[in-house]
């Protein structure tokens, strides 16, 4: 029997990051479901696709093929058998991204690769609607979050250290955009389970959050 932990959230709020060092603590694969739909949001821009277009858009994700695959120890997202994982993380894949995956279409493509990775094995799975859609009966939920300028701030001090110009008040007013959306979209919105634990990262570390998700795994355990 499988354990299945679900961490849902707003974009920025640091789900990949303490998912990923989760999983690795407790030996869990870890699913990056954002990743997933990023691959597809690059594929979108890639062959020029109209989302709004829906047999343009089923057209487009039947020639789309995402997978996931573990390299020595490291995640790496695959589109059509090319490695994207360093091509996924730009503002316009992000912005695609929060678009194309209110789509059905979209949806649908991914959610059964995801539930059947769950029903197998021990997995620590992140995104938008987790607890809520995809993996409903999830031995542990957590919605984890921060508040809009301290999500715009990690994300200035990310792009900034990569050498990237950017505005933080641009990157604030962005989040907050892809919060309304993601939050106000017709397929699966942006909520808290209701037996989701709510945990607010605005004033806590990496490693503090890491901390209390373990906590909260093992003692479901």
């Amino acid at each position: 029997m499988s354990f299945t932990i679900a961490i849902d959230g707003p974009a920025g709020a640091g789900k990949s990051t303490v998912a990923r060092l989760a999983a690795k603590k407790l030996q869990f694969i870890y699913v990056d479901t954002g990743a997933m739909y990023r691959a597809i949001a690059l594929g979108l821009l890639c062959t020029n696709t109209d989302i709004e277009d829906r047999s343009a858009l089923t057209d487009a994700l039947n020639q789309m093929e995402v997978s996931i695959r573990y390299v020595d120890g490291a995640q790496h997202v695959y589109l059509n058998g090319e490695d994207v994982s360093g091509q996924i993380r730009t503002e316009q894949v992000s912005d695609m991204t929060s678009r194309s995956s209110a789509k059905p279409e979209v949806r649908e493509k991914l959610t059964s690769l995801q539930r059947n990775l769950a029903a197998s094995e021990d997995v620590l799975m992140d995104g938008r609607d987790i607890g809520t859609m995809i993996l409903p009966d999830a031995n542990l939920k957590i919605f984890l979050t921060a508040s809009v300028d301290t999500r715009a701030r990690r994300r200035f001090l990310e792009l900034t250290e990569k050498g990237e110009s950017c505005s933080l008040e641009e990157i604030a007013s962005d989040i907050a955009e892809r919060d309304y959306r993601d939050e106000h979209r017709e397929i699966a919105p942006l909520c808290q389970a209701k037996d989701a634990i709510l945990l607010d990262s605005s004033d806590m570390t990496i490693e503090e959050v890491v901390e209390r998700i373990l906590t909260l795994a093992r003692e479901r355990m």
